[in-house]
């Protein structure tokens, strides 16, 4: 047997879900790190190039063979980063000699001792995961808009069909099913514009924040400014998350932004659930019913059950997402002192929001696309239930002039199931105590619960 079959995978991100998140593989995992790595090491020489800190200049030819490298990125060249890291025992430093030797066979060996120079792992490190924040955030974006839009539009076709609300899951003033809808949809907007603004910052300014190798190698060059035009270049992409350079750091970027990134998402992962809670609730009063697939079974013991799996599969996702995005922000913001080292693992896991997250996603969107609306059963629920217009009664009532108006409604219907008929006999009989014009009886009798839910457009 092959013990790396993802059958055998600890995670079901690597198992049972793997097919789901695999666009994800090639940017959160090791492979992934590394070859953003090797992408920032790359960058930073190319810009020690361009300020004329290279002993001559780089060719077309040299910069081409540099950035081939770190865009085609091969797992043999990770297979070699490996090898080196089980010698020095230090990750960077094995992508640092891996460019080293590679320029060393392309003729290059005169410009070798200038890869890394100057640099703390932790200003590689720390970019490194930002680009593969960004690529991951353009994916993970992208299937959130998915499933504003399927919200969206279920709102949109459900714009006019009336449902009796629930508060404190009691029967109240009715609402209609597309304003629920488009309530999560408009809810998701907010997140995700949060997401398109967000700057995460970003640092390169050596091993104490001050760049004091740099400045002592080089004190007439304006490392802050160097750093800061360097960062500026990686935004030169329209879309996706931009980086901001800060130059007031530790070893570390205080990760103020980590948090505030994750908290987005966090907050956008809380609206879902929030939703899918809500559609599981739909379900059991009947009022959405699910289209049963054939051949799939919905309990091993009960044959009649369809359950609401993939919302409640959503939910779980959605929750072991955010607790790790609440960690992060928790974690990821305190640093002893300079620095310390345990952050470095933590980071290593933002895969698992990212893969956790669209997981549940993938299912929001199954479900959706096995549920209809039924209309018939939401008319029903309404006409049982005469008792939610009494909203509306004891507003017209008093504004007509009628004393105690509410009080008078609380003491027909509270706490009980009125029909039509006990409603309008209530109208004649008020009417006829307190003289109330025929133009308001008309007024109230056309209100039922059907009709009675507002200004609901959208």
């Amino acid at each position: 047997m092959n013990k790396n079959d993802p059958m055998f995978a600890i995670s079901p991100l690597d198992g049972r879900y793997q097919e789901k998140i695999n666009d994800f593989g090639l940017i959160f995992s090791e492979f992934g790190l590394m070859k953003y790595r090797l992408l920032v090491e790359v960058k930073f020489f190319l810009a020690l190039s361009s300020v004329g800190i290279l002993p001559g200049k780089l060719s077309k030819k040299e910069i081409g063979y540099l950035e081939s490298l770190a865009e085609n990125f091969s797992a043999q060249d990770f297979e070699k980063i490996k090898t080196l890291e089980r010698v020095t025992n230090h990750d960077v430093k094995a992508v640092e000699y891996f460019l080293k030797e590679k320029m060393a066979e392309n003729k290059m060996k005169s410009t070798v001792e200038y890869v890394h120079l100057g640099r703390t792992s932790e200003d590689i490190n720390n970019l490194a995961h930002a680009f593969a924040l960004r690529d991951g955030l353009q994916i993970l974006s992208a299937k959130y808009r998915e499933v504003e839009n399927a919200i969206a539009e279920l709102a949109q076709k459900n714009k006019k069909t009336s449902m009796l609300a629930l508060t404190h899951g009691q029967p109240a003033s009715p609402t209609t099913f597309g304003w629920e809808m488009n309530v999560f949809s408009n809810r998701l907007k907010k997140g995700l514009k949060m997401l398109e603004k967000f700057e995460l910052a970003v640092k390169l300014n050596g091993a104490t924040g001050g760049d004091s190798a740099l400045y002592a190698a080089y004190p007439k060059v304006a490392w802050r400014k160097f750093s800061n035009d360097l960062i500026t270049s990686f935004n030169k992409s329209e879309v996706g998350l931009k980086f901001a350079n800060n130059p007031f750091t530790t070893q570390i970027e205080p990760h103020d932004t980590y948090r505030e990134l994750f908290d987005i998402i966090r907050g956008l992962n809380l609206v879902l659930i929030d939703f899918n809670q809500d559609i599981w609730s739909y379900i059991s009063r009947g009022v959405i019913v699910q289209i049963p697939k054939a051949g799939e079974v919905g309990s091993s013991a009960m044959p009649q059950k369809v359950n609401p799996i993939n919302f409640e599969n959503s939910e779980g996702n959605l929750g072991l997402a955010n607790s790790l995005c609440e960690f992060f922000g928790r974690k990821l913001t305190i640093s002893r002192l300079q620095r310390d080292l345990s952050d470095s693992t933590v980071e290593r896991n933002f895969g698992l929001v990212f893969g956790h997250s669209k997981v549940a996603l993938t299912y929001i969107l199954m479900g959706l696309g096995r549920i209809n609306v039924d209309e018939m059963e939401m008319r029903k629920e309404l006409g049982d239930h005469w008792e939610v217009v009494s909203e509306a009664y004891q507003v017209i009532l008093r504004s007509a002039g009628v004393p105690e108006g509410y009080e008078l409604l609380k003491e027909f219907t509270r706490g009980k199931v009125v029909d039509k008929e006990a409603m309008h006999s209530f109208i004649d009989q008020i009417a006829e105590k307190h003289n109330v014009s025929k133009e308001i009886i008309i007024r109230l009798k056309k209100i039922t619960p059907e009709n009675y839910i507002g200004n609901r457009n959208f």
